[in-house]
């Protein structure tokens, strides 16, 4: 195990996820505002650790393995809190956890047979609405009064969930022509010789 500086955000960021939790047994909106604040820290971290595990070469094995285990878990642990605390709509957090451990099963499977499931552009998009929702539903009531927090968490979690689905049907398919001897479909067109990519 390398204990570079990423892996140690990221081990930070999962230690936050008790303190994020916790927050949700404590009343007043001082409270919410400093759940919101402690997850949007550990949302922070997700982003720094890549970056720095890019641009300064200390990409490692561990750190591949418990980066996106860290979001599952920030994710899933705050999406129970909430809907457990009825401050989020069931469903959509029923279908974000699901997927979350459908899409880690076949990434394993994936990772068995050295084949990879790179993250796609639509994938970013659901990450990004769905850490917006997550963070409006902590506020609820205690957000900005002229801001439907609320109303602009619940569907935004309807949104999440919807792309959520999208995207696990994404890695379902290629995952499944993997199975079936297919070649993946190409990432996209090849480019005109003489242009670099931006």
């Amino acid at each position: 195990m390398q204990m570079n500086l990423p892996n140690m955000l990221t081990l930070f960021r999962i230690a936050l996820i008790p303190v994020v939790m916790a927050m949700f047994y404590v009343d007043g909106a001082w409270a919410r505002w400093v759940a919101c604040a402690i997850f949007l820290l550990a949302a922070t971290t997700d982003l720094l650790d890549g970056w720095i595990a890019r641009n300064w070469r200390l990409q490692s094995d561990f750190g591949r393995w418990l980066d996106p285990v860290a979001d599952k878990l920030l994710v899933g642990a705050t999406v129970v809190m909430l809907a457990g605390f009825h401050r989020a709509p069931l469903i959509p957090a029923v279908v974000i956890i699901l997927r979350e451990v459908a899409v880690s099963g076949l990434r394993e499977y994936m990772a068995e047979v050295r084949v990879g499931m790179p993250v796609t552009p639509l994938a970013k998009w659901k990450t990004t609405v769905q850490m917006v929702a997550i963070v409006f539903l902590i506020l609820g009531p205690a957000g900005p009064d002229p801001l439907p927090t609320e109303t602009i968490g619940f569907w935004g979690l309807w949104l999440a969930a919807a792309l959520t689905l999208l995207t696990g049907w994404d890695y379902l398919q290629a995952g499944l022509r993997h199975m079936a001897g297919e070649p993946p479909p190409p990432p996209h067109p090849p480019e005109p010789a003489g242009v670099r990519q931006p």
